[in-house]
């Protein structure tokens, strides 16, 4: 009798990238989503070497001020060995940075796509093509996942870490080929289409095209139809590149991160999406829990001092009084102290029992502290890096 075995897992971030070419970081926003995308970009260059690329699909520009990196658009940037120096860090390897240009991206597919540089040029210098492209279904997420797969085609890095909006928006992300590939098969284009080039309305469609050209006009309507028609010669291509984009997400080597605090609201939009992964058959290699309460709230021993300073506040008190303050006032300090601490433990260990339940899934799960100060340069990557990496 045959039997299979299930593949490995991986025990930390380390062993997971190093058997990965694409990471896909999805969360909420305000969670710490693209500085973690960052630091873990950072430590495979720095650790495993190669040439790695964190590319950001979220218009903020939080990734190119951590990395130092002014400027960086869809082209990739390297970051140069100077910040690694000033940061005194050696890497193995290099690090570089992109952050997706809607607009050039578009127009480099549909130069591709086009039939002839006739047809491309057409759609380029169509009134409505710059308009239309920003707001197709999708749009913005396909279009990410576009740039994802012609980078990764290029082979030119070891390993991609690409960070995508929020995560009710990343569920977008990951539908976008999909979607992409329904559009051009949609009936909405097609009823678009079919009167301007066959010049026959069915007795269906007739009102529609009744009220449409009294809202829009019809050299509106003419204007789309003929946009929409030069978009039809591309179908074929779209559709099947889509498709790729789709299997690439699907790939052994592609894997998802997922990045949360415990607080209510973005924990449940964490569970939601890795839900909607599992029923989609997406690879989630990795949970980190940022701004998650340290391990010694949550020991006995730290209770027992707790409880100590609280139970023993008079003999406490009496001793730290002189010169210090009077023994009622330093014995209500010691009480908050201590229930306090007692209250951040009850925290502490819900959020343990947290982080216990979303092991189940993922093949790593990692928590960062909370940081006294935002990191805004390569040091502090590469310090929150280490809180994530083994």
């Amino acid at each position: 009798m045959r039997t299979t075995t299930a593949p490995a897992r991986a025990g930390s971030l380390d062993q997971l990238l190093a058997a990965k070419e694409i990471v896909v970081s999805c969360g909420s926003g305000g969670v710490g989503k693209t500085t973690l995308a960052a630091a873990a970009a950072t430590m495979a260059a720095v650790r495993q070497g190669g040439k790695v690329l964190v590319l950001t699909v979220d218009p903020a520009k939080r990734l190119a001020d951590a990395l130092g990196v002014k400027g960086i658009g869809n082209e990739e940037t390297r970051v140069p060995k100077a910040a690694f120096t000033d940061a005194g860090i050696t890497p193995r390897g290099e690090l570089w940075a992109a952050m997706l240009d809607t607009k050039q991206s578009w127009d480099t597919l549909v130069r591709r796509h086009a039939p002839d540089a006739r047809t491309a040029g057409e759609i380029l210098a169509n009134p409505l093509y710059q308009n239309v492209s920003g707001r197709f279904v999708q749009s913005h997420e396909y279009i990410a996942m576009e740039r994802l797969y012609e980078i990764h085609n290029e082979g030119t890095y070891d390993l991609i870490v690409v960070d995508t909006p929020p995560s009710r928006n990343a569920i977008d992300f990951l539908e976008a080929p999909e979607h992409m590939a329904e559009f051009f098969s949609s009936r909405l284009l097609r009823w678009l289409i079919v009167p301007y080039r066959s010049r026959v309305v069915n007795f269906a469609s007739r009102p529609f095209y009744q009220v449409a050209d009294r809202i829009l006009g019809t050299q509106f309507l003419q204007d789309i139809a003929e946009f929409f028609m030069l978009f039809q010669t591309m179908y074929d291509g779209f559709v099947k590149r889509a498709h790729a984009v789709e299997r690439l997400l699907h790939e052994r080597r592609t894997t998802f991160m997922v990045v949360s605090t415990l607080e209510a609201a973005p924990l449940r939009e964490a569970e939601q999406f890795i839900d909607v992964m599992s029923k989609k058959g997406f690879h989630l290699g990795a949970v980190i829990l940022n701004k998650v309460l340290p391990d010694y709230m949550r020991s006995d021993r730290s209770a027992e001092v707790a409880d100590r300073l609280r139970d023993r506040g008079d003999e406490l008190s009496q001793a730290l009084a002189p010169g210090l303050a009077e023994p009622a006032q330093i014995h209500r300090v010691l009480d908050e102290v201590a229930e306090s601490f007692l209250n951040f433990q009850v925290v502490a260990c819900r959020e343990a029992e947290q982080q216990a339940e979303l092991a189940v899934t993922p093949e790593v799960v990692a928590s960062v502290p909370y940081f006294d100060t935002d990191i805004y340069d390569l040091a502090g990557l590469a310090r929150l890096g280490e809180q994530i990496w083994s």
